[in-house]
């Protein structure tokens, strides 16, 4: 895998480069001093990967970040003196296609030695899955045995639903180990006050589901338009009318057939009460990639549409009563 360092502290450099030399597989395509000269260099030859820094002269990682994803496409990770000192221009690029962020390494007292290098080699290695550069032979097929990206539980709801999830939302823990995102059939102009009023019902952080926007481990979001919620290959979510003729809005099969395509770990998909069949394809399509699903049972179901054109398509791996739903995701998302 060719990677790119851009960093203007000429220690931080040697840092990463003597971080990256310690894998065969990777090799140093070019090192540039700031940004401007960073998109010049990828423009020329663009790497499978960037090491980007945020604060450099001439240009800074966040613009470089946002110009490069414009021109020459390719995947970015930011790497900074501190990921939560500058946690604002972390967010900004990430809004423009950077992946991650993690803090520089530092070389040891002996210059042969870094703090954070395995660190950064851990989420280099998950990049590398992401992107399809993984090398069956990797050291860190064996050095980290489980995927480095959280595990994510995935429901899809309509009619009925806000109790349900509700219900479903109260029984996970405060410190839940997992992303959540939520499609529910709601016009636009109420998905706001759903995602308030939800937020009074568990221990979760509950919000609306910003475009662009990464899914965050501990937190919650709910689809906010009329437009289908999907995955981007770059794990951030964004909203498409796509595909124009369906009637269910936003459509929960269009949100699971994405998560199945991009998202790089496993994690367990849960289609709840609900009018019509929306989900129970995408549910099956899921099963089929190695999740763990869930249908919502017919004595707890509200209207039992989807749930029930899930059980008939085979696409549930279980199905629960509501009150059953929230452990058993439990059990499966540790």
């Amino acid at each position: 895998m060719k990677i790119a360092i851009v960093n203007d502290t000429l220690i931080a450099a040697e840092a990463l480069r003597r971080v990256l030399v310690t894998v065969p597989e990777y090799e140093i395509a070019w090192i540039a001093g700031n940004g401007a000269e960073a998109v010049e260099k990828c423009a020329r030859n663009t790497p499978d990967l960037i090491l980007m820094d945020l604060i450099m002269p001439v240009m800074d990682g966040v613009e470089a970040t946002r110009l490069i994803m414009k021109q020459s496409p390719c995947a970015i990770l930011l790497v900074t003196s501190s990921v939560t000192g500058n946690s604002g221009r972390v967010f900004e690029a990430m809004g423009y296609g950077a992946l991650d962020a993690i803090n520089t390494p530092i070389l040891g007292s002996m210059g042969n030695s870094q703090s954070g290098g395995l660190e950064l080699l851990k989420t280099i290695s998950k990049v590398a899955r992401l992107i399809g550069k993984t090398n069956s032979n990797s050291i860190f097929r064996s050095a980290t045995p489980k995927s480095l990206t959280p595990p994510l539980l995935a429901i899809g709801s309509s009619t009925g639903g806000p109790q349900a999830l509700a219900t479903l939302l109260s029984a996970l823990p405060a410190n839940l180990s997992a992303a959540v995102a939520i499609v529910q059939h709601v016009d636009a102009e109420f998905a706001p006050g759903l995602a308030e009023w939800l937020s009074q019902k568990t221990n979760l952080s509950v919000s609306v589901a910003v475009p662009d926007r990464p899914l965050e481990v501990g937190k919650v979001v709910i689809a906010a338009t009329n437009d289908h919620l999907v995955l981007q290959s770059n794990l951030t979510l964004r909203y498409t009318k796509e595909p124009l003729d369906y009637p269910y809005r936003p459509s929960v099969d269009s949100f699971f057939e994405s998560i199945a395509q991009y998202w790089p770990g496993k994690g367990v998909a849960v289609l709840l009460t609900g009018m019509g069949k929306d989900g129970a394809k995408g549910l099956k399509v899921l099963r089929s990639a190695g999740w763990h699903t869930i249908a919502q049972d017919r004595a707890s179901s509200v209207v039992y549409g989807m749930p029930k054109a899930a059980a008939e398509l085979n696409a549930a791996v279980q199905i629960l009563s509501i009150e059953a739903i929230g452990p058993a995701c439990i059990k499966y998302l540790v």
